[in-house]
């Protein structure tokens, strides 16, 4: 027999879990931010080398190359961790979904049975019309609905940020 405690807590456990996973999408952006400094850093070096270039030094021609180079190996090394990072929020996404669905059907079987197993046959159809029975229902349909909407609010901000990221990073890897 599932209790509402238990529930409670599993529901608990699949916040905490959300949190992690956030705690890691976080992780995630400070790599990315770094990331990012380097190739800031080596588009400067490019940058002084390309107006050294263009003087007229022939001499440092292949250090122009080079960093030319490590430069496409950078935003090739982002691309990838985009993609990773776009697979990665899809799959946690992905599983929210199947726990928060797992969790719902839980608290309905819960409510269920508590409503059920304590009456007899008789008793059974005067609680169908019962109004304290309705509410509990309408309690039960606003908490899930409440619960979807937070965890759509929060898919959706999810999206934006990396979103965000990735155009921020790719406006700066074409200037």
């Amino acid at each position: 027999v599932v209790t509402r405690d238990d529930v409670e807590e599993s529901l608990k456990a699949v916040f905490q879990f959300v949190k992690d996973k956030e705690q890691l999408l976080q992780d995630l952006r400070s790599q990315i931010e770094e990331t990012k400094k380097k190739i800031s850093e080596k588009q400067h070096e490019r940058d002084y080398w390309l107006d050294y270039k263009n003087v007229g030094s022939k001499i440092h021609a292949e250090k122009i190359s080079s960093l030319e180079k490590d430069i496409s190996e950078v935003k090739y090394e982002l691309e990838r961790t985009e993609e990773y990072y776009r697979e990665a929020l899809k799959v946690v996404r992905e599983e929210n979904q199947k726990l928060f669905d797992r969790h719902m059907k839980l608290l309905s079987e819960e409510a269920l049975k508590n409503a059920v197993g304590y009456l007899d046959k008789n008793c059974r159809r005067e609680i169908e019309e019962n109004e304290w029975l309705k509410e509990e229902v309408k309690i039960y349909r606003k908490e899930e609905s409440d619960l979807e909407a937070s965890v759509r609010l929060l898919e959706e901000e999810n999206t934006n940020l990396v979103a965000k990221l990735i155009d921020i990073k790719l406006q700066r890897l074409r200037v």
